[in-house]
């Protein structure tokens, strides 16, 4: 058997009778990857699948966008919370699999709010599914980042769904009325949605429910009226566990759980929405049932629990 001493000296002499080549001084430095993974978190509930999906982030300074407060206790707060003067908020979407329909929460922002976002088609199909799988798109409210994604290339995104919108909801944003009558970036809302929603109408392919009505068989939803006139939240419950998906309750994890009060100009009627944020956080706390945010830190699913500051938002466990 070749003893450890004679292996090293063949191997010497192969180095010797070798050509001698010079070490290189030129070292391979890799390229950032920048991306992240692909945007998409799954859990089980009950009988249900429930897969959230990430249509990326967006730097907002939300200290000067939160109302009812002054931008410095805003940007203090925010501070505390190691989060920069920009905040990157999440754009969160969910895809709702009961068994016997495949039911999307919201749409995205698809080309409207900048290369950052409109990455929800990716993640679909990074999640297993295709946009053609999709039985119906039920929006929480028709701003332009819940409702943007559901054109691309200039065609319907998802050509088998049928969207469904709280009535209201339609009424306000599908008059010509309002659209002419309003002002400022709210006008803009108005055209992006005759551009995103009006292909569905006109294909047939858009129906509307009541207050706290099912939008369809398995899903119920809750009237959270304020930030948008039909703004609401979409219930689904199985084998005892429940998840409600907020839509924009809250805008960010920190500052509208301490201080409820705190609005955002993104709010159509402020009162209204402080109103529907204290109901909503009552109700999670009382029902003890996840949560799901559209704009909460992604996957943006986690519990709302009472504590000496108002409340405190507990993120999911990962699993």
């Amino acid at each position: 058997m070749p003893s450890r001493r004679s292996i090293l000296k063949r191997a010497l002499s192969g180095l010797i009778a070798a050509p001698f080549l010079a070490p290189s001084l030129a070292f391979a430095k890799a390229p950032y990857a920048i991306v992240q993974a692909p945007g998409f978190y799954r859990l089980k509930m009950g009988s249900v699948e429930v897969t959230a999906l990430s249509d990326g982030t967006v730097a907002l300074p939300l200290a000067k966008l939160y109302t009812n407060t002054s931008e410095q206790h805003a940007q203090s707060a925010l501070n505390d919370a190691f989060l920069p003067e920009n905040v990157p908020t999440s754009v969160n979407a969910f895809l709702v699999n009961t068994g016997e329909r495949l039911v999307l929460i919201d749409a995205g922002t698809g080309d409207y709010l900048g290369p950052s976002l409109g990455k929800l088609v990716a993640n679909i199909e990074a999640s297993g599914y295709k946009t053609d799988d999709i039985d119906d798109v039920v929006l929480t409210h028709i701003h332009t980042d819940h409702s943007g994604g559901l054109m691309r290339n200039g065609k319907r995104t998802f050509p088998n769904a049928t969207v469904r919108v709280n009535e209201r909801e339609a009424k306000f944003w599908l008059s010509a009325e309002n659209a002419k009558a309003a002002t400022g970036v709210v006008k803009r809302h108005f055209g992006e949605v005759d551009q995103c929603v009006t292909p569905y109408v006109k294909a047939g392919k858009f129906e509307t429910f009541g207050d706290n009505q099912a939008p369809v068989p398995g899903l119920g939803s809750i009237l959270y009226a304020g930030h948008t006139p039909g703004h609401s939240a979409i219930t689904v419950e199985s084998e005892g566990q429940k998840i409600v998906f907020w839509g924009d309750i809250t805008h960010g994890d920190i500052l509208q759980f301490d201080e409820p009060g705190i609005a955002i100009e993104f709010d159509i009627d402020q009162k209204a929405a402080v109103a529907a944020r204290d109901l909503a956080f009552r109700q999670a706390v009382d029902g003890k049932y996840l949560v799901a945010g559209a704009h909460i830190a992604f996957p943006g699913i986690g519990h709302v629990r009472a504590d000496s500051t108002n409340y405190d938002w507990l993120p999911v466990n990962y699993s």
